[in-house]
Formats: structure tokens, C-alpha cells, sequence
């Protein structure tokens, strides 16, 4: 085995993708199952789910689909206890289920942004600390990794209440960082840019995602496969054993951009 073969050993590890249906987090996965790792894909949408699991068993990966209600903590319990009895254990964490609607302030209902906050932020948060315990209990040394959003670090016009949970989760992954540090559980926060989602095909037409491009230095949107190589180094245990709490931005150079 080569020096980065064992840098990035990640053969025989499992890893859960809460909201592992999305354009995002499916290719995240097919970074990890090429990379070794049994992938748990979960969300609501199962026939997203089982193509997911289809194009990673295509590629000589392993995965399955576990249909999962995320705001329901029974539902996520029942998703551990299916791990852990199909797998026999769990070592990675992504959060990357996401919403966004795409309203002015007073066109936007508080049901609707309750809504964004529960599925972006608050699902988030129930399942880092069901599985958080089941790390702290089982003393294993787990890397937690959140999606936040580039809207997150400045929030972006018509997409206040994504802007707002989006910036939570970067709190909240440095809170949980510092909290569970000493208990060897890594928890870091990519910050993706504009990528092709199904999100975006809705919520930009042709004029904002003109705008983008002109804020954005490299004059395109990210591909989705340029956050495996990010995933791999957070998930391995070698490659970041003193990396927590930490956010990664990844979009083309548009942060670095005011005017």
C-alpha cells in the first residue's frame, strides 16, 4: 500500500448521507464507495435513493438506500439501528439535506420559513446528536461532516431563510466541534458554492445566474464531483486528525469577490 493509499485508507468504513438523494451528496457518496466505503443513502425520495445506490453498485461500490423521515427522531433511530444490524457500524456522518424558498420578506409565510429551518437546520441538529451518542458511547473516533452554503457566510438576496439556517449550521458545527473534540469526533462544515441542483434550475433564471458567474472568478457553476476530493480528506481519519470545526469553502472564488 502506498504512503497515500494509507493516508486515505477509508476501506471497511460505512458511512451514513442524510439526504444522500440530492445532486450534491449522491456524488459525495460515489466518491466514498469508490474510495472503499459502504454508503448508507437516506431521504424520503426512494426511487432517487435506489438510482443513487444504482449508480454506485455501476461504479464497483457498495451502497443501500434506507428510506428516512428526518425531521422524525424515531425515524432516525430506526435508521441507525438498520445500519448497525446490516453493517455492524458507522464511522461517517454526512448532513446534507437542504431546502430553499425562494420568496422576499413579506411574500414569505412564517409556516414556510419554519419549514426551511426545520429540514435545513433543526434535522441537522437531531441527527448529529443521536449519532454523536452512539460515538461518544461506542468510543468511536467519527468524522461528522455538514454542508453549509456560500449563503451562508453572506447571505443572498430571495433566499433569506436558506441565508439564515445555512449560517446556523456553521455555528452549529463549530459548537459541536469544540463540545465533542475531546471525545475524538471531528466535526467540519463544507461550504459549496453554486453548483447544478435541481434547486437552482428552479430558483435562477437567466439574468441571476448572469450575475453569478460575473461574481464568480472562475466564470462557472462547480461540478459536483469536485467536493469528493474535500469528503475524502474529512472523512479519513489520517489525512484530518487535527482538522475540527473548520469550514471549507468551496466555489470558484466567489467569496473572495465584493465588488
Amino acid at each position: 500500500m502506498s504512503y497515500i493509499e494509507q493516508l486515505y485508507d477509508l476501506k471497511g468504513k460505512v458511512a451514513v448521507i442524510i439526504g444522500g438523494t440530492g445532486e450534491l451528496c449522491s456524488h459525495m457518496a460515489l466518491g466514498l464507495a469508490k474510495a472503499g466505503v459502504e454508503v448508507v443513502l437516506s431521504g424520503r425520495n426512494e426511487d432517487k435513493g435506489l438510482a443513487g445506490v444504482d449508480m454506485i453498485e455501476e461504479a464497483g461500490g457498495s451502497a443501500y438506500f434506507v428510506a428516512t423521515d428526518l425531521m422524525e427522531k424515531g425515524s432516525l433511530y430506526a435508521l441507525q439501528d438498520i445500519v448497525l444490524e446490516r453493517s455492524g457500524r458507522i464511522d461517517i456522518l454526512i448532513n446534507g439535506a437542504g431546502v430553499n424558498i425562494g420568496k422576499p420578506v413579506f411574500d414569505t409565510p412564517t409556516e414556510d420559513f419554519q419549514t426551511v429551518l426545520d429540514i435545513n437546520l433543526t434535522a441537522t441538529f437531531q441527527a448529529c446528536q443521536i449519532f454523536g451518542q452512539y460515538f461518544i458511547e461506542h468510543s468511536i473516533p467519527a468524522s461528522i461532516i455538514n454542508l453549509g452554503s456560500i449563503a451562508g457566510m453572506t447571505p443572498i438576496s430571495n433566499s433569506f431563510a436558506y441565508s439564515a439556517s445555512k449560517a446556523a449550521i456553521h455555528n452549529l458545527t463549530k459548537n459541536l466541534a469544540r463540545e465533542w473534540a475531546e471525545n475524538d469526533i471531528r466535526v467540519n462544515t463544507i461550504i459549496p458554492g453554486f453548483f447544478p441542483s435541481e434547486q437552482n434550475q428552479r430558483a435562477l433564471d437567466e439574468t441571476r445566474i448572469l450575475e453569478i458567474l460575473r461574481q464568480t472568478p472562475m466564470s462557472r457553476f462547480g461540478n459536483p464531483e469536485e467536493l469528493i476530493g474535500l469528503t475524502l480528506l474529512l472523512s479519513s481519519a489520517k489525512a484530518s486528525s487535527y482538522i475540527t470545526g473548520s469550514e471549507f469553502v468551496i466555489d470558484g472564488g466567489f467569496s473572495t469577490m465584493s465588488i
